[in-house]
């Protein structure tokens, strides 16, 4: 099958499938939208550290007390196959740099930096697998706003 063919029937599937579920989900969750007492009003959560201008060394503490010993990747699974979805996209790294999977990249990440230990995205990976859904990742690269090089909008 070549190339053309190949992109042609992923984009035919994806336009099909229509139903998926998209997990936005990491540290800054732990902020629940608000900062110093005042909610966040614009843009998404995940996007605290940057509109409210959090420091660096602030969000990395913050993020270091990430623990969702309760994370079962099988039960978001079977919630997004039972909904009627027909895949899930993950998101492995967000614009704060922390990735939710083992790194080499950066120590910032939830199996180095924090007391879960454990990489999240194999665990929904391997879920995935296991009960047929389609899977696939989000990941920021250009924009970071930890690590040096990273653009900060």
């Amino acid at each position: 099958m070549n190339t053309l063919h190949a992109r042609a029937e992923r984009v035919k599937w994806f336009t099909e499938a229509r139903f998926g579920m998209f997990v936005h989900w990491g540290p800054y969750a732990l902020y629940g939208g608000v900062y110093m007492g005042h909610r966040k009003k614009r843009i998404g959560c995940e996007w605290i550290m940057n509109t409210c201008k959090l420091q660096v060394m602030e969000y990395k503490a913050k993020a270091s007390t990430f623990n969702p010993k309760k994370f079962c990747a099988d039960s978001l699974v079977l919630l997004a196959k039972r909904s009627g979805m027909k895949y899930l996209v993950f998101t492995t790294k967000h614009h704060d740099g922390f990735a939710m999977f083992d790194s080499d990249a950066s120590r910032f990440n939830i199996v180095d930096y924090t007391s879960y230990g454990k990489d999240i995205v194999d665990q929904v990976v391997q879920s995935c697998r296991k009960h047929g859904l389609k899977f696939g990742f989000y990941y920021s690269q250009s924009q970071d706003w930890c690590n040096p090089g990273g653009a900060v909008s």
